[in-house]
């Protein structure tokens, strides 16, 4: 019961903030640039943020499926070992395409960063 109390005091603080970081243009200068010109949106600040919070996430949980295939396939290979070849290739499989898809979700979190 505490946890969604919390969890709606925050979500109604959340939804309540929002209005504060509107256009705020009582000095003459919109929400969207800067004095000088340059938007706001130019500024690369949260993207590097989000690239390496990303980039982080994805390698974790492409480390706990690797684990997890190695686990089994050792469980596995303990309970038959006449079937351990079999195994062995099938969860290096997996683990290779674990890894494959790691590699190009790292890579498309490192795409952020250039547009």
């Amino acid at each position: 019961m505490k946890s969604r109390i919390a969890l709606l005091t925050l979500l109604l603080g959340l939804f309540f903030a929002v209005p504060a970081f509107a256009d705020d243009s009582a000095d003459g200068v919109s929400a969207a640039s800067h004095g000088n010109g340059t938007r706001l949106l130019d500024d690369k600040g949260a993207t590097f943020l989000g690239a390496a919070i990303g980039a982080g996430l994805v390698i974790m949980g492409g480390a706990a499926g690797i684990g997890r295939v190695g686990s089994s396939a050792a469980e596995s290979m303990a309970r038959q070992p006449e079937a351990a070849g079999s195994i062995n290739g099938i969860s290096l499989l997996c683990a290779a395409m674990i890894e494959g898809a790691t590699l190009f979700a790292v890579v498309v979190c490192l795409l952020a960063l250039i547009f």
